[in-house]
């Protein structure tokens, strides 16, 4: 990945008290005084995407961004090129949660993504939360194992693991990951985000990253390892 690229990933319960000092962190990567924010619900399509859409651009304009929702649903959504020019002008992408079969299924191939990744070349945040993260990895375990859009190569993201026992989860992983996958179980309400500094933990919870048989936790605020350069 172009280390110039700046992506967080979040382990879910996005918009809620105790993601503020997260957040703000992600709005500050930026660079912007006043950030501009498309919220995209695709993930939660078939589960109130207009709620979705409008409780984050409630919640980043309280922190003082200027958010507005983009709401693509479907793959002609997605391939909608006036819609999708929604992301050429914001300084912040987010992803929200819902069903990663679905979100992949629009994104994988679309213009949508194909602006996405344009705007990370452009210094742009890219931000995805439980679902909205997990299909930026290079593979996702959803219902067994995916190709995911690859904008972290050699990551999978599993979210919601605050309640995750990371022995278990290792033996599962073990013989069933891709070859040289690094896991990582984000907590909700979590967050890693990456610059060109590398890595960096945030939230209320921590992280757990699981290479091979090992695993190893990080709280907010530690670094992660090298194998996580970005």
């Amino acid at each position: 990945m172009n280390s110039l690229r700046k992506i967080a990933l979040v382990g879910g319960g996005e918009f809620r008290p105790g993601c503020e000092v997260m957040d703000r962190a992600i709005l500050d990567a930026t660079g912007a005084d006043r950030p501009s924010v498309v919220v995209v619900p695709t993930a939660a399509a078939a589960q109130r995407p207009d709620k979705a859409a409008s409780n984050g651009v409630a919640y980043f304009n309280s922190l003082g961004a200027q958010a507005k929702p983009l709401m693509v649903l479907d793959s002609e959504d997605a391939n909608d090129a006036a819609l999708v020019s929604e992301v050429d002008s914001a300084d912040l992408t987010y992803l929200t949660g819902g069903s990663p079969s679905h979100l992949l299924e629009v994104l994988r191939g679309s213009l949508f993504l194909d602006t996405l990744v344009e705007s990370l070349e452009r210094g742009a945040v890219v931000a995805g939360s439980s679902a909205g993260a997990m299909v930026l990895g290079e593979w996702m375990w959803y219902k067994g194992w995916d190709e995911a859009l690859g904008l972290v190569p050699g990551i999978v993201i599993l979210p919601h693991h605050e309640s995750a026992e990371p022995d278990s989860v290792s033996r599962e992983l073990d013989g069933s990951a891709p070859t040289g996958a690094v896991v990582l179980g984000i907590d909700a309400r979590t967050g890693v985000l990456a610059g060109p500094e590398g890595w960096t933990v945030l939230g209320t919870g921590g992280v757990t990253v699981y290479t091979g048989r090992e695993w190893q936790r990080f709280a907010a605020g530690n670094t992660m390892p090298k194998y996580l350069s970005s």
